[in-house]
Order: C-alpha cells, then structure tokens, then sequence
C-alpha cells in the first residue's frame, strides 16, 4: 500500500478544503470511511464532500436517520452515520448489498459501529483532535483506495 496522506494542525477551513480537493477523484464512486472521537470533524468533513460533489440541497447529518441519499448527475452518494448503532446486525434493514455498487459513493462516518456488515473501504480517513485544530491521516485500503489517495495528495499537493 502506499504512503498515506498525513495533514497536522488543520484548521476547519483547511478540513474543508482537503474535502474539496478529495471529491473530483470520487465522482466515480467508491467507499470512504471517516474516523474519530466525537467532535473530531467527520460531518465538517462529509459535508464540505457532498458540496464539493455538487450537492446542491442542504447536507443533514444521518446522526438520526442513519442514511441520507443524494443524486447528482449519474452518481448516487449515500452518506451514513453510524453513532447511534449498537449492532451491526441492526444494519441489515438498510439493504447496504443494494446501496453498494461500484458507481456509488458510501460516506460513512463512525463506520467502526457496522464492522461486518459494511462494504470494505477503498480510503479510510481518520481525523484526530490536535487543540483547537485536526490533523488528518488517510490511507488507501484497494486498489481503488490508491487511485483516490494518488489523485488526492496531487489536488492537495501533498507528497
């Protein structure tokens, strides 16, 4: 696998930006998941995603309905948060199999909670508290997961 992109000390607006530079490399699909404690920037980060993407309605946190889904052009994005699950097992009802398709986008935040019954990853993100700022550490999991990463690091400048 390769280097994984690592940004220290990331303000919100910086957060954002690393967002916008990730999404033109999505607009075919894949499976991303965010990482971290509570507070640590996942939503900021899926939200900045899906705009960036082209999302034009209001980006609501699926803190509660645990799947929001968007269409733009031909790509179907579902964003999922999985806070509030206690089982994997409690996914079944989403017909993720369905949701899971290779010209789809899954966001998931707190995928840690649907171990098992989630799509494997192309790119992991984890965001961690670092003060008042994040720093940001993402890896590719696949084949797919090294295309974006590359494609990322080269939007971000990042080596």
């Amino acid at each position: 696998m390769s280097v994984p992109l690592v940004v220290q000390g990331a303000d919100e607006s910086r957060l954002i930006t690393l967002a916008e530079q990730l999404a033109p490399a999505l607009r075919g699909g894949g499976a991303i998941q965010l990482h971290g404690a509570l507070g640590a920037g996942k939503t900021t980060f899926a939200r900045a995603l899906l705009r960036a993407l082209g999302v034009g309605e209001r980006v609501k946190s699926p803190t509660y309905s645990l799947i929001e889904t968007y269409r733009v052009g031909d790509l179907d994005i579902h964003h999922l948060d999985l806070y509030r699950i206690a089982d994997a097992g409690e996914l079944e009802w989403l017909g993720l199999s369905d949701l899971a398709v290779a010209s789809a986008l899954l966001v998931v935040e707190w995928p840690e909670r649907g171990a098992g019954a989630l799509p494997a990853a192309d790119l992991r993100v984890e965001l961690r508290h670092a003060g008042a700022a994040r720093d940001l550490f993402a890896q590719a999991c696949s084949p797919r997961g090294e295309v974006l990463l590359g494609a990322w690091k080269a939007a971000a400048q990042v080596v």
